[in-house]
């Protein structure tokens, strides 16, 4: 099979978000790093518990919502429960499925933590687009996501 290259155009948008793909992340941990030594996606599983009812997620949700193996996941909660911001503990329903609470000092973290990350989120990405440009990022991320996550578990829920 031959492969279909890349038009001028096509190659320049790809490369692009290769660009934003690579750089944001780096940028979104520098900022949480230094104001609430947290990784982005420490923020995100903190996030994530801080959003669910009673704050609490069983482990599969919670790898679920962030994209995470469970390896991963286990990993960051372990580190966030050292720290006293994630407390896990047997899930009542299932005793082999394991929960994790968001505790009241993780709270405290996220609420905190928050105004500085949107405010990056903003200085980076939010500010740099017109309200058209901002509706048409939403239109192109979902485009590429119905393709990376079918069911729509990763950002659905933040549909107005």
């Amino acid at each position: 099979m031959e492969a279909r290259w890349l038009t001028p155009e096509q190659l320049a948008a790809w490369v692009r978000l290769i660009g934003v793909v690579e750089l944001l992340p780096g940028v979104l941990d520098s900022q949480l790093r230094r104001d609430a030594k947290l990784t982005h996606f420490d923020y995100y599983v903190l996030s994530q518990l801080s959003e669910a009812p009673g704050r609490v997620l069983r482990m599969t949700a919670l790898a679920d919502r962030t994209a995470a193996t469970l390896a991963r996941l286990s990993h960051v909660v372990q580190r966030l429960e050292a720290r006293g911001l994630v407390e896990r503990f047997p899930c009542p329903e299932d005793r082999r499925a394991t929960n994790a609470r968001l505790t009241d000092d993780g709270w405290r973290t996220v609420r905190e933590s928050a105004p500085g990350h949107v405010e990056t989120v903003r200085e980076y990405v939010i500010d740099a687009l017109t309200p058209e440009q901002v509706s048409q990022l939403a239109e192109i991320s979902e485009a590429i996501l119905r393709r990376l996550d079918p069911d729509a578990s990763l950002y659905r829920r933040y549909d107005s």
